[in-house]
């Protein structure tokens, strides 16, 4: 086997490896394959160069499709003071207000791509706060990092304001004209609000004005009445919708009565929504309390959704800011954790999809594939099996980006001493 450290350069074939049967179009767990890296896309036909992997696994680069870039790495300078929520809300506002100039936001998310981009990441989408006037400050960053990063990871950017800031009475119409302008996906988070139906259907007829895709933050809490996902299914119904609606978290559903959550799983398949699930953020924040140990976790029923035929993918939500205190924006970490969290062992054997396949379905960016002419993007990671998989973090896997294996050098978190330290 390799020694995980170099590979050979030019053409070669790497030989001995398995994947996940679903990326091959094949029933069953792991298949073997040999892949041909000879430039840019994956090769045809066997290299001059054979090199045994010893069984590795092998998947195709990442896709995280629920991100916060804009906030990552604040921690240092704005913890969460208790853990909760609500913490986590007035934290970053204060910081926000604070802080959040271009130049903080570019160096804090161009840290966070460097991250992503070492452990095997080609794909973001993140959201961004954008309560003017911070919208006119980070989308033209973004756009910026998009131009910088293109070729290495694909970056996708979606509006983030309150569902009471989206109204025809609020900002939110220009909101909308500069993410349409940005090339981006209108979002909101939603909540129970005694006008939610009406700011739902103006939230989806400016998406549909600009033929954006929309994405929204749903239901983060453990509060049974909090039901707006049926909502936003039942509007997209309404209204017939034909763009792309991913929600995220959708924890209520946890704490729902059973024929009440199966309920408005059925719309939310009827209406073609996806769902992403961010076990490893909820599990930080919800059912916190001071002295007590939680008793419920907040995690989406994943399971009743996929039997639904329900689009699901799993992603890394916040990174080091008051959200979540922990995370680098890698994808072997979430698929460890949901793998734990959300009991995807001893269930389908499909559920590898829901890291790579299915949020690039949901967000639109291009399909895997691990065919000939394929991109060769690659993660290797030296481990034959999903226990042996899960059981260390990889932190000598091989990615492999255009055909080229990459240098995987962390970046120091001292860089970020000038804007976090």
């Amino acid at each position: 086997m390799t020694d995980f450290r170099t590979l050979p350069g030019g053409p070669v074939t790497l030989s001995n490896l398995r994947t996940p049967a679903c990326f091959l179009g094949l029933p069953g767990d792991l298949a073997p394959l040999s892949l041909t890296l000879d430039g840019a896309t994956l090769a045809q036909g066997p290299a001059p160069t054979t090199v045994d992997m010893g069984g590795a696994m092998v998947l195709p680069a990442f896709v995280d499709m629920h991100t916060h870039l804009d906030k990552g790495h604040i921690w240092n300078r704005a913890p969460n003071p208790d853990g909760s929520f609500m913490g986590a809300l007035k934290t970053v506002a204060a910081d926000r207000a604070a802080r959040w100039t271009a130049e903080d936001v570019r160096a804090r998310m161009d840290f966070s791509l460097r991250c992503a981009f070492a452990h095997g990441t080609r794909a973001i989408r993140t959201h961004l706060d954008s309560l003017p006037p911070q919208d006119a400050i980070s989308f033209p960053v973004f756009r910026e990092m998009r131009q910088d990063w293109a070729g290495r990871i694909a970056l996708q950017g979606v509006c983030l304001v309150s569902v009471d800031q989206v109204g025809p009475e609020t900002a939110f119409a220009g909101t909308a004209a500069l993410v349409s302008a940005s090339g981006g996906v209108l979002g909101c988070v939603a909540y129970p609000a005694p006008d939610l139906e009406a700011r739902l259907r103006y939230f989806f007829s400016l998406a549909q004005r600009y033929g954006l895709a929309a994405d929204l933050h749903v239901d983060e809490t453990l509060d049974p009445s909090s039901a707006t996902l049926r909502a936003i299914a039942r509007t997209v119904l309404e209204t017939g919708f034909a763009g792309a609606v991913t929600v995220g978290h959708c924890c209520s559903l946890s704490t729902q009565d059973e024929i009440e959550a199966m309920h408005t799983l059925d719309l939310v398949a009827e209406a073609g929504i996806a769902v992403v699930s961010l076990p490893m953020c909820n599990m930080y924040l919800q059912d916190r309390q001071a002295g007590r140990t939680p008793r419920r976790r907040g995690v989406t029923l994943v399971h009743e959704m996929r039997a639904r035929g329900i689009t699901v993918g799993f992603a890394s939500d916040n990174t080091r800011d008051p959200f979540y205190a922990y995370g680098d924006l890698d994808m072997i970490e979430v698929m460890r954790e949901a793998t734990r969290i959300a009991h995807l062992d001893h269930a389908a054997l499909d559920w590898a999809q829901a890291f790579v396949t299915a949020p690039a379905h949901a967000c639109g960016f291009a399909a895997p594939s691990l065919t000939p002419g394929a991109p060769a993007d690659l993660v290797i990671c030296k481990a034959r099996s999903w226990t042996e998989l899960f059981a260390r973090p990889q932190s000598d896997r091989i990615v492999i980006r255009n055909g080229v294996q990459i240098d995987r050098t962390l970046p120091d978190f001292a860089e970020l001493d000038p804007w976090t330290g």
